[in-house]
Protein backbone atom coordinates (compact mmCIF):
# COMPACT_ATOMS: atom_id res chain seq x y z
CA UNK A 1 0.00 0.00 0.00
CA UNK A 2 1.78 3.50 -1.22
CA UNK A 3 0.08 6.29 0.80
CA UNK A 4 0.00 9.24 -2.13
CA UNK A 5 -2.21 11.41 0.02
CA UNK A 6 -2.92 13.56 -3.24
CA UNK A 7 -5.86 15.78 -1.06
CA UNK A 8 -3.13 16.36 2.04
CA UNK A 9 -5.75 14.86 4.12
CA UNK A 10 -4.39 14.36 7.85
CA UNK A 11 -7.38 13.86 9.80
CA UNK A 12 -10.43 11.66 9.76
CA UNK A 13 -14.16 11.48 11.44
CA UNK A 14 -15.78 8.47 11.16
CA UNK A 15 -19.56 8.30 11.77
CA UNK A 16 -20.23 4.95 13.24
CA UNK A 17 -23.83 3.87 12.93
CA UNK A 18 -24.99 3.09 9.27
CA UNK A 19 -21.25 3.45 8.46
CA UNK A 20 -18.49 1.53 10.14
CA UNK A 21 -21.25 -0.51 11.95
CA UNK A 22 -24.28 -1.90 10.66
CA UNK A 23 -26.91 -0.40 12.81
CA UNK A 24 -29.89 -2.73 11.52
CA UNK A 25 -28.40 -5.24 12.53
CA UNK A 26 -27.62 -3.81 16.21
CA UNK A 27 -31.17 -2.76 16.44
CA UNK A 28 -32.80 -5.97 14.98
CA UNK A 29 -30.49 -8.17 17.20
CA UNK A 30 -31.59 -5.70 20.34
CA UNK A 31 -35.37 -5.63 19.66
CA UNK A 32 -35.28 -9.85 19.26
CA UNK A 33 -33.38 -10.15 22.68
CA UNK A 34 -36.35 -7.64 24.05
CA UNK A 35 -38.88 -9.11 23.09
CA UNK A 36 -37.81 -12.38 24.63
CA UNK A 37 -37.33 -11.39 27.53
CA UNK A 38 -41.07 -9.19 27.29
CA UNK A 39 -42.07 -13.06 26.37
CA UNK A 40 -43.96 -11.39 22.92
CA UNK A 41 -43.84 -11.84 19.85
CA UNK A 42 -41.82 -9.94 17.24
CA UNK A 43 -42.79 -9.63 13.30
CA UNK A 44 -40.77 -8.64 10.54
CA UNK A 45 -43.08 -6.09 10.14
CA UNK A 46 -43.15 -5.16 13.45
CA UNK A 47 -39.20 -4.24 12.84
CA UNK A 48 -39.63 -2.31 10.25
CA UNK A 49 -42.10 -0.24 11.38
CA UNK A 50 -39.99 0.72 14.40
CA UNK A 51 -36.82 0.76 12.12
CA UNK A 52 -39.28 3.79 10.66
CA UNK A 53 -40.66 5.35 14.30
CA UNK A 54 -36.94 5.69 15.04
CA UNK A 55 -35.62 7.32 11.81
CA UNK A 56 -37.94 9.86 12.41
CA UNK A 57 -37.52 10.84 15.71
CA UNK A 58 -33.53 10.84 14.80
CA UNK A 59 -34.35 13.25 11.46
CA UNK A 60 -36.30 15.54 13.93
CA UNK A 61 -33.59 15.61 16.67
CA UNK A 62 -30.98 16.73 14.13
CA UNK A 63 -33.48 19.54 13.20
CA UNK A 64 -34.01 20.28 17.09
CA UNK A 65 -37.76 19.29 17.51
CA UNK A 66 -36.96 17.11 19.93
CA UNK A 67 -34.66 16.14 22.69
CA UNK A 68 -32.44 13.17 22.91
CA UNK A 69 -34.35 12.18 25.64
CA UNK A 70 -37.96 12.36 23.96
CA UNK A 71 -36.64 10.43 21.60
CA UNK A 72 -35.11 7.73 23.62
CA UNK A 73 -38.46 6.87 25.11
CA UNK A 74 -41.05 8.68 22.44
CA UNK A 75 -40.07 5.77 19.66
CA UNK A 76 -40.57 3.04 22.31
CA UNK A 77 -43.90 4.55 23.50
CA UNK A 78 -45.19 5.47 20.15
CA UNK A 79 -44.26 1.71 18.35
CA UNK A 80 -46.15 0.17 21.90
CA UNK A 81 -49.19 2.18 21.50
CA UNK A 82 -49.59 1.60 17.71
CA UNK A 83 -49.35 -2.55 18.59
CA UNK A 84 -51.84 -2.18 21.16
CA UNK A 85 -48.58 -3.47 23.83
CA UNK A 86 -48.94 -2.35 27.28
CA UNK A 87 -48.27 -3.09 30.58
CA UNK A 88 -44.23 -2.93 29.73
CA UNK A 89 -41.73 -2.01 32.25
CA UNK A 90 -40.52 1.10 29.98
CA UNK A 91 -37.27 1.94 32.16
CA UNK A 92 -36.30 -1.54 32.05
CA UNK A 93 -36.96 -1.78 28.52
CA UNK A 94 -35.25 0.91 27.25
CA UNK A 95 -31.99 -0.32 29.91
CA UNK A 96 -32.41 -3.78 28.13
CA UNK A 97 -32.17 -1.88 24.62
CA UNK A 98 -29.76 0.29 24.92
CA UNK A 99 -27.33 -2.63 26.59
CA UNK A 100 -28.08 -4.67 23.40
CA UNK A 101 -26.87 -2.01 20.63
CA UNK A 102 -23.87 -1.41 22.82
CA UNK A 103 -23.00 -5.27 22.78
CA UNK A 104 -24.68 -6.40 19.71
CA UNK A 105 -22.58 -5.69 15.97
CA UNK A 106 -21.07 -6.26 12.89
CA UNK A 107 -18.56 -4.26 10.38
CA UNK A 108 -19.45 -2.75 7.56
CA UNK A 109 -17.40 -3.64 4.10
CA UNK A 110 -14.81 -4.72 6.72
CA UNK A 111 -14.38 -1.77 8.75
CA UNK A 112 -11.85 -2.73 11.00
CA UNK A 113 -9.47 -3.70 8.23
CA UNK A 114 -9.86 -0.32 6.48
CA UNK A 115 -9.04 1.81 9.73
CA UNK A 116 -6.39 -0.28 10.76
CA UNK A 117 -4.27 0.31 7.71
CA UNK A 118 -5.37 4.02 7.80
CA UNK A 119 -3.66 3.95 11.57
CA UNK A 120 -0.76 6.00 12.03
CA UNK A 121 -0.84 7.77 8.36
CA UNK A 122 -4.22 9.68 9.42
CA UNK A 123 -5.60 10.35 12.81
CA UNK A 124 -8.93 9.03 13.51
CA UNK A 125 -11.76 10.08 15.44
CA UNK A 126 -15.01 8.50 15.54
CA UNK A 127 -18.47 11.21 15.37
CA UNK A 128 -21.39 10.00 16.46
CA UNK A 129 -24.90 10.55 17.92
CA UNK A 130 -25.89 8.54 20.52
CA UNK A 131 -25.87 7.65 24.40
CA UNK A 132 -22.25 7.49 25.65
CA UNK A 133 -22.71 4.63 27.05
CA UNK A 134 -23.58 2.11 24.09
CA UNK A 135 -21.56 3.68 21.82
CA UNK A 136 -18.64 2.69 23.87
CA UNK A 137 -19.37 -0.72 24.49
CA UNK A 138 -19.48 -0.84 20.82
CA UNK A 139 -16.64 0.64 20.31
CA UNK A 140 -14.60 -0.81 22.98
CA UNK A 141 -16.03 -4.69 21.93
CA UNK A 142 -15.43 -3.71 18.09
CA UNK A 143 -11.88 -3.26 18.53
CA UNK A 144 -12.70 0.55 17.10
CA UNK A 145 -11.70 2.20 20.37
CA UNK A 146 -8.07 1.26 19.83
CA UNK A 147 -7.76 2.41 16.40
CA UNK A 148 -9.11 5.89 16.76
CA UNK A 149 -6.98 8.64 17.79
CA UNK A 150 -10.49 9.89 19.77
CA UNK A 151 -14.19 9.78 20.33
CA UNK A 152 -17.02 12.40 19.93
CA UNK A 153 -20.40 11.15 21.48
CA UNK A 154 -23.25 13.90 21.22
CA UNK A 155 -24.33 13.12 25.04
CA UNK A 156 -21.10 13.56 26.00
CA UNK A 157 -20.97 17.07 23.63
CA UNK A 158 -24.33 17.89 24.57
CA UNK A 159 -25.29 18.99 21.10
CA UNK A 160 -26.07 16.34 17.96
CA UNK A 161 -24.75 16.46 14.80
CA UNK A 162 -25.58 18.06 12.37
CA UNK A 163 -25.13 21.18 15.01
CA UNK A 164 -22.58 23.39 14.16
CA UNK A 165 -21.72 23.60 18.02
CA UNK A 166 -21.28 19.87 17.76
CA UNK A 167 -18.55 20.22 14.91
CA UNK A 168 -17.32 22.87 16.60
CA UNK A 169 -16.16 21.46 19.71
CA UNK A 170 -14.93 18.31 17.35
CA UNK A 171 -12.76 20.72 16.09
CA UNK A 172 -11.50 22.64 18.30
CA UNK A 173 -9.97 19.55 20.24
CA UNK A 174 -8.36 18.26 16.86
CA UNK A 175 -4.47 18.89 16.72
CA UNK A 176 -5.12 19.61 12.20
CA UNK A 177 -5.81 23.39 12.49
CA UNK A 178 -6.85 23.41 9.05
CA UNK A 179 -10.29 22.68 7.76
CA UNK A 180 -9.25 21.81 4.29
CA UNK A 181 -7.34 19.03 5.64
CA UNK A 182 -10.13 17.16 8.37
CA UNK A 183 -12.62 14.75 6.20
CA UNK A 184 -15.80 13.45 7.41
CA UNK A 185 -16.72 9.81 6.25
CA UNK A 186 -20.57 9.27 6.82
CA UNK A 187 -23.62 7.64 6.08
CA UNK A 188 -26.15 10.69 6.60
CA UNK A 189 -26.40 13.28 4.12
CA UNK A 190 -28.81 15.23 6.55
CA UNK A 191 -26.40 14.21 9.92
CA UNK A 192 -22.65 13.66 8.30
CA UNK A 193 -22.66 15.43 5.06
CA UNK A 194 -24.85 18.80 6.29
CA UNK A 195 -23.07 19.34 9.33
CA UNK A 196 -19.90 18.61 7.50
CA UNK A 197 -20.23 21.55 5.34
CA UNK A 198 -21.54 23.93 7.38
CA UNK A 199 -18.31 23.37 9.71
CA UNK A 200 -16.18 23.94 6.88
CA UNK A 201 -14.86 20.36 6.37
CA UNK A 202 -14.45 17.99 3.05
CA UNK A 203 -16.69 15.43 3.00
CA UNK A 204 -17.40 12.16 2.13
CA UNK A 205 -21.44 10.46 1.61
CA UNK A 206 -21.23 6.33 2.35
CA UNK A 207 -24.10 5.60 0.22
CA UNK A 208 -23.35 1.63 -0.30
CA UNK A 209 -27.12 1.63 -1.68
CA UNK A 210 -26.09 4.13 -4.72
CA UNK A 211 -29.10 6.08 -4.19
CA UNK A 212 -29.39 9.43 -6.06
CA UNK A 213 -29.22 12.61 -3.83
CA UNK A 214 -32.49 14.04 -3.17
CA UNK A 215 -30.68 16.98 -1.04
CA UNK A 216 -30.15 20.77 -2.22
CA UNK A 217 -26.46 20.13 -0.86
CA UNK A 218 -23.93 18.06 -2.02
CA UNK A 219 -21.10 15.61 -0.76
CA UNK A 220 -17.26 16.34 -2.36
CA UNK A 221 -16.72 12.69 -2.66
CA UNK A 222 -19.36 9.60 -2.79
CA UNK A 223 -17.99 6.21 -2.18
CA UNK A 224 -20.24 3.06 -2.01
CA UNK A 225 -17.93 0.73 -0.58
CA UNK A 226 -15.48 1.71 2.70
CA UNK A 227 -12.33 0.23 0.64
CA UNK A 228 -12.72 3.07 -2.06
CA UNK A 229 -11.84 5.37 0.57
CA UNK A 230 -8.43 4.70 -0.22
CA UNK A 231 -8.98 6.52 -3.91
CA UNK A 232 -10.31 9.48 -2.13
CA UNK A 233 -7.47 9.86 -0.29
CA UNK A 234 -4.93 9.12 -3.35
CA UNK A 235 -3.64 5.79 -1.99
CA UNK A 236 -2.86 2.95 -4.04
CA UNK A 237 -3.21 -0.65 -2.92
Amino acid sequence: MRMGNEQNITTLLWDVDGTLLDFDYSMRGSLQKCFHTLGKPLTEEMILRYSQINDGYWKRLERGEVTREELLSGRFRDFFTEYGLTGIDMEAFLKEFQDGLGQIYAFRDDALTVVKSLQGHYRQYVVTNGVTRTQMSKLSLSGLLEVMNGVFISEAVGHDKPSRIFFDYCLEHLEERDRNRILIIGDSMTSDILGGIQAGIRTCWYNPQESPCSHAYRAEYQIAVLQQIYEVLGIYV
